[in-house]
């Protein structure tokens, strides 16, 4: 994991020395971490942005502690795993490292709101399509069995088109990263499913 080692320690860096107490994090690969207008679109959340670049569901687990961890999170959303898929490995290894991540995160936080955007679907990686749905729901179901404290955020139906393939609207022009329509629409799914009020339901 050392390839990241730049950008977990530009992480720490910008954690030292923010200026405020962050309540929502927002954790995960650049689809969080490109995400300029974030901590404007969740600002009721005091969130904090803690994406980096090209990191995979593995990564995210292997360096919770010096990223995450800082942070005296109130609820806690996440996105990785394409990246995972476009490295080889397979639904079954990214469902073991969500597996490791979920209980990270409860050792350090306890039963706080939690959320798991789904793996979205893109132009450049439409081959991995069936691998990444079998994904989606394993990782799907296991919240449901398992973790109370969880929600699934399905953003991949909203991401096709009328004929069932990525929509190009939502992209940029690499086929894989969103455009600001994009984030538009995750920042809807999303609040969309905030509104639910999961911290009702676990006290």
């Amino acid at each position: 994991m050392f390839w990241f080692e730049d950008e977990v320690r530009r992480l720490e860096k910008e954690g030292a020395e923010r200026n405020y107490q962050a309540s929502m994090i927002f954790y995960g690969s650049s689809s969080i971490r490109l995400w300029s207008s974030l901590c404007n679109d969740f600002g009721q959340f005091s969130p904090v942005n803690l994406g980096f670049g090209g990191s995979t569901l593995a990564a995210c687990t292997w360096f919770f502690d010096r990223i995450v961890a800082p942070y005296q999170a109130k609820s806690f959303v996440f996105y990785a795993g394409d990246n995972d898929l476009g490295e080889g490995r397979h639904p079954e290894e990214i469902f073991i490292f969500f597996q490791q991540l979920a209980a990270r995160v409860e050792s350090r936080y306890g039963a706080i709101p939690c959320y798991f955007i789904s793996i979205k679907p893109s132009l450049l990686r439409w081959g991995l399509n069936d691998p990444l749905k079998f994904t989606n729901h394993i990782i799907e179901k296991e919240i449901d069995a398992h973790h109370k404290n969880w929600r699934f955020i399905d953003i991949y139906n909203r991401m096709l088109d009328k004929n069932g393939n990525p929509d190009k609207s939502y992209f940029d022009a690499d086929g894989l990263h969103l455009n600001k329509k994009g984030y538009a629409l995750w920042n809807s799914i999303i609040h969309s499913k905030l509104s639910e009020n999961i911290h009702a339901e676990l006290t």
